[in-house]
């Protein structure tokens, strides 16, 4: 196999493992006014994610970072085409983190109402967004025979990607649901159970909408494995929530997304941003790489580094597995402590 394929699918696996792992934290933070609805139940939620939501990050900046270095044709045309969108979702990201490290600062409810705000709409435009962006590229862009975008802004908001976007907010939400009825104890555990009920059939639906429009577009052999796989292991856990299963429902929802993603990834092979331009140059594995020599050096790199990151990630999640309520936050929390 070549090294631009091997690299292709490792770009597949960290997106995967990003949207699978900071899709519940989106969806959390976007859930923050419904099951929220005092200071000690959103505590409770920011808890849940607080030990991991930052090293969940991580696998967009390794995603990034790896574009970058391997497929720099690729990470150049992304940057500059999707320039806004990418923006707005780096600025709410940045809001976001902020709002999670800074709410505890002051025992004031204004200020802390307005944190709040920050971590919803830092979730929401993310969790929109990149289904967006996401769409986009599998969709094509212009761009030209110098493998330069030439389209603008207003033409990446076009049915296909705006479903794209809906499903993703949807998935997030439901995956989020899931993540908090699996952390936490009492009502908010059986509140979040049948909020992720509800949204579960919103999800599945666009779900099925958009997979079934990519797969009739650009779809392959395998990418409808991929998708019916993804669709079997949504349906299977809103089942198993339905059951009370709270553990095997995140499995199934874990699942869901990151076959989702594997199968755009393989619908998208062996173009990594093709071109809607009937003269354009479409951006492939081949002519978007970089040198074989800097492929090498990388291989070896991930080959050491990436099992370390994995361990310290699960390790994390061991560590801090055990649920949560309203009877472990302190009333009233001073300024300066807790979450």
């Amino acid at each position: 196999m070549e090294l631009t394929t091997v690299w292709f699918a490792l770009i597949a696996i960290l997106w995967m493992g990003y949207f699978a792992l900071e899709g519940f934290d989106f969806g959390v933070g976007m859930l923050l006014p419904v099951l929220g609805r005092d200071d000690r139940r959103r505590r409770v939620l920011i808890n849940t994610i607080g030990p991991v939501w930052d090293g969940n990050e991580v696998w967009l900046l390794v995603a990034g970072g790896a574009t970058f270095a391997a497929f720099p044709e690729w990470y150049a045309t992304l940057f500059s085409g999707f320039y806004l969108p990418l923006l707005l979702i780096l600025v709410a990201l940045i809001v976001r983190g902020l709002a999670f490290e800074y709410r505890h600062k002051r025992d004031d409810t204004a200020w802390k109402g307005r944190w709040d705000a920050a971590i919803i709409v830092g979730s929401v435009v993310p969790a929109f967004l990149w289904g967006v962006a996401f769409a986009n590229i599998l969709r094509g862009v212009a761009i030209d025979a110098d493998l330069e975008y030439v389209g603008g802004f207003f033409e990446l908001l076009n049915p296909y990607a705006l479903l794209g976007g809906a499903m993703t907010l949807l998935l997030f939400l439901t995956h989020g649901a899931v993540f908090v009825s699996l952390k936490t104890d009492g009502p908010i555990r059986l509140e979040a159970r049948a909020l992720a009920a509800r949204t579960g059939v919103a999800a599945a639906a666009v779900t099925v909408a958009f997979l079934a429009w990519t797969q009739l577009e650009t779809g392959t052999g395998a990418s409808l494995v991929a998708f019916g796989a993804a669709a079997v292991a949504l349906v299977a856990g809103l089942v198993a929530l339905g059951a009370a299963r709270e553990g095997w429902a995140f499995v199934g929802t874990f699942v869901a997304i990151a076959l989702g993603v594997a199968g755009l990834f393989l619908a998208l092979f062996p173009d990594v941003m093709p071109t809607t331009l009937a003269d354009g140059t479409s951006l492939t594995t081949t002519n978007a790489a970089a040198t074989a020599y800097t492929l090498k050096i990388m291989t070896v790199v991930a080959a050491i580094f990436t099992p370390l990151v994995l361990l310290y990630q699960a390790w994390t999640y061991w560590v801090f597995r055990k649920r949560i309520s309203e009877h472990h936050i302190p009333e009233p929390v001073l300024a300066g402590q807790g979450s």
